[in-house]
């Protein structure tokens, strides 16, 4: 109990992780958590075969709550890349305990990582913008088109004011990569709405959240931001902004 404690307790040095909380920000984020709730409801029960996917941000964390704090009937499943940062394996856990639950975990072939990696180097994806899309697909595409297999919609923490990629994000889309409905709850949502949320109802999160790392992903293609810089410019900062997805979400 006191690990889980000391792991919400937000870093003094991070604004980002603490916002305010007035009285419009928590009305705010209570009207927009109950229209999640509803959203979330109705898909299980006119589309029952619902999944979400946990990559364990910020965003994430604020739908798992919901999800399970509500019972509803959402399978929750995580893409283990087998290149995550500790902290992220460090909450995967605390999860598990924190809400008495246990997730399901999706990893990447063995043979595919091992073929690539013998044929282009252990960290070609910092080579050339092909062959980091192709280290996306086999650890996190290819596991998730496993994951999605039989369910009739999948649930995202995106927001549309993540990325420039995002901009135009609907609550509630066809998925055609992947033949099913997909929502993106969070979608209208803001940082500080999100942050708010997870201090509401003191939400287990990212550590690395603290140390100034507002998107996480694997450890090689995630570094921390300096004050003021995009949110997803730690997410492979060598490329182009209007090319930073690994895939998950790339329509046809």
């Amino acid at each position: 109990m006191t690990e889980t404690v000391s792991m919400l307790k937000p870093a003094a040095n991070n604004p980002a992780t603490q916002p305010e909380l007035t009285d419009a920000l928590i009305t705010s984020v209570k009207a927009k958590a109950a229209a999640v709730l509803a959203l979330l409801q109705n898909a299980v029960t006119t589309l029952e075969a619902v999944t979400f996917a946990n990559s364990f941000g910020a965003e994430d964390m604020v739908l798992t709550d919901v999800i399970l704090k509500n019972h509803l009937a959402i399978e929750i499943f995580s893409l283990d890349t087998g290149r995550l940062p500790a902290e992220t394996y460090d909450l995967m856990a605390k999860v598990e305990s924190h809400y008495q639950t246990k997730l399901n975990v999706y990893f990447p072939k063995s043979e595919t990582v091992e073929f690539y990696v013998k044929t282009n180097g252990i960290n070609a994806f910092y080579d050339s913008i092909a062959l980091r899309k192709s280290c996306c697909h086999m650890r996190k595409v290819e596991p998730l088109q496993r994951a999605l297999k039989g369910k009739n919609a999948w649930v995202t923490g995106m927001r549309a004011a993540q990325a420039t990629t995002r901009v135009s994000l609907p609550v509630r889309e066809f998925d055609e990569a992947n033949k099913l409905e997909k929502f993106n709850p969070l979608s209208d949502w803001t940082e500080q709405e999100v942050w708010a949320y997870i201090r509401m109802f003191n939400v287990p999160y990212n550590a690395l959240h603290d140390q100034f790392y507002p998107s996480i992903g694997c450890a090689p293609c995630t570094r921390a931001v300096a004050i003021g810089e995009d949110i997803r410019a730690g997410r492979w900062w060598w490329e182009d902004p209007t090319n930073k997805e690994c895939g998950l979400h790339v329509k046809k």
